[in-house]
């Protein structure tokens, strides 16, 4: 299959998420996990802000945005991407742990950009879980930023679906 493998051969059309624009989903299908077990101080000791994290056992698999709203951070490597919600709630989805350092090697930017308007279950990047597993913990977090005066709640652990809601 060549030296990028299944990363970049056509991934299968992914169904539009329909959700509000309060509503917080999964990024994939996987599992839902305590984001205080993530083997990270900076995001198990919840110094960027609340969240969870997900597992993925795929080899390869595309990371959606969490919810309705504008994209305004994308890495141009691919490893984190955050999204302000109309309700001014901002999320980062951040993509394994210390892989800012692949420098977008495993990582596939898709059709946005940052400024670009998302519904969540939009397709945002492309990642080689299988090739960024050999050397990273590929723990994806899903953190809370900025929650803007809001309450959020999130679910216990356990198997989701993408577009799956993550709050409890």
């Amino acid at each position: 299959m060549g030296l990028f493998g299944n990363l970049f051969k056509k991934q299968p059309e992914l169904e539009p998420v329909n959700v509000g624009d309060d509503a917080i989903v999964a990024i994939a299908d996987g599992k839902l996990i305590d984001i205080t077990t993530v083997p990270d101080p900076v995001f198990a000791q919840k110094m960027m802000g609340d969240g969870v994290a997900f597992k993925f056992d795929a080899d390869s698999m595309t990371i959606c945005a969490p919810a309705n709203g504008n994209l305004t951070v994308l890495f141009p490597t691919g490893h984190a991407f955050g999204v302000t919600m109309k309700n001014g709630v901002e999320l980062l989805v951040h993509i394994g742990i210390n892989t800012v350092e692949a420098n977008g090697d495993g990582f596939k930017v898709l059709n946005f950009k940052q400024g670009d308007e998302v519904k969540a279950g939009d397709p945002i990047v492309t990642v080689d879980f299988k090739k960024l597993g050999a050397k990273y913990d590929m723990s994806t977090m899903l953190i809370v930023t900025n929650a803007n005066g809001q309450t959020i709640t999130f679910r216990q652990p356990g198997d989701v679906k993408r577009g799956e809601s993550v709050l409890a």
